[in-house]
C-alpha cells in the first residue's frame, strides 16, 4: 500500500463486524497478529511465514491499528482471555517477538543472559528469560528503562561503566541478545558471550554493521538472527503462549506502559 497509510501493528480490539467466512464471532476480544505473507514462496509452503520472501506487517505495509476501526483477515486474530486487559493485549506483539527470539537462542534454565538494549522488546526478553530460569542482566543507558528492567534483571549503565566488564564480572554469559540496533552493542554482545555461547540479534539496522568474525569463529560462538513470530495458520502459536503467560500472571506487559495517548492526539 502506498502512503499515506494508518500505522499501528501492535493492537487489539473487539470484533464488531465479520465477513461470511470468518471463524470469529462478533463481540470477541482479539489481539491482531499483523504478519503478512504471500502464501506461495518456499518458506510459506514450509509453514515459515515469518521468513516469507515478500512478507510485511499490518500497520507498516498497509493500514493498521491507530484508528477507531481496523479491517483484518480473521486468520490474523487471536482471541484474548477475559483476564487480559486491552493494555496488555496491545503489547502481545512485542512479547511475541521476544518469545521467538528466546526460542531461537536455545536458552535453558540456569543460563546466564545479557540483554543489550532495554526498549520494549529488550524488557520483554528480560521477563521471558527470567521466567525461563535464567540469570539476566540488561545494559541500557536510559534511567527509566533501567528502572523497568530492575524488577527482573540486574542492570548496567553503559555510559558509566564498560558494559562488557560489568556483564562479565562473574564470567562470560551463555546467551546474549542484541536489541539496540547499533554497532557498539553488536560488538559488546559478542565479547560478553562465552566460548561456544550464542548471540541472538533481534534488531534491525539502518546501516551495515561490521562484525569481528574472528571473535565468533575462534571461540566457536554462534551468531543467529531472529525475525517476528509465527504467522499464517500458526498465528496463535506464539501469540497464544504470550496470552496464557499474561493470564496466569507470569508476565507483566502493563508494567511497560508509561503513558497513554488518545487517537485525537
Amino acid at each position: 500500500q502506498r502512503l499515506p497509510l494508518t500505522m499501528g501493528h501492535e493492537f487489539c480490539g473487539r470484533v464488531v463486524e465479520t465477513g461470511e467466512d470468518a471463524d470469529v464471532e462478533r463481540g470477541t476480544r482479539v489481539v491482531v497478529n499483523p504478519l503478512l505473507w504471500c502464501g506461495s514462496c518456499r518458506y510459506c509452503a514450509a509453514g515459515e511465514h515469518n521468513r516469507c520472501e515478500s512478507g510485511g506487517f499490518v500497520g507498516i505495509s498497509g493500514d493498521g491499528g491507530f484508528a477507531e476501526y481496523a479491517a483484518v483477515a480473521s486468520e490474523r486474530v487471536v482471541a484474548m482471555p477475559d483476564g487480559v486487559s486491552a493494555a496488555a493485549g496491545a503489547l502481545v506483539e512485542p512479547f511475541a517477538v521476544a518469545l521467538h527470539a528466546l526460542d531461537r537462542s536455545g536458552l535453558t534454565a540456569g543460563d546466564s543472559v545479557a540483554v543489550f538494549g532495554g526498549g520494549p522488546i529488550g524488557l520483554a526478553l528480560a521477563q521471558w528469560a527470567a521466567l525461563a530460569g535464567a540469570d539476566v542482566v540488561v545494559s541500557e543507558p536510559r534511567p527509566a528503562r533501567r528502572d523497568l528492567a530492575a524488577s527482573t534483571a540486574s542492570v548496567v549503565d553503559p555510559r558509566e561503566e564498560d558494559p562488557v566488564e560489568a556483564v562479565t564480572a562473574e564470567g562470560p554469559v551463555d546467551r546474549a541478545f542484541e536489541v539496540a540496533g547499533v554497532e557498539a552493542t553488536v560488538e559488546q554482545a559478542i565479547e560478553s558471550t562465552r566460548h561456544g555461547g550464542r548471540v541472538t540479534v533481534v534488531s534491525l539496522f539502518e546501516d551495515r554493521v561490521p562484525v569481528d568474525l574472528t571473535a565468533v569463529v575462534a571461540a566457536e560462538r554462534e551468531l543467529v538472527g531472529t525475525t517476528a513470530y509465527a504467522g499464517g495458520p500458526r498465528a496463535d502459536e506464539e501469540f497464544g503462549r504470550v496470552l496464557r503467560a499474561v493470564e496466569r500472571g507470569a508476565l507483566d506487559p502493563e508494567g511497560l506502559v508509561t503513558s497513554r495517548v488518545g487517537l485525537d492526539d
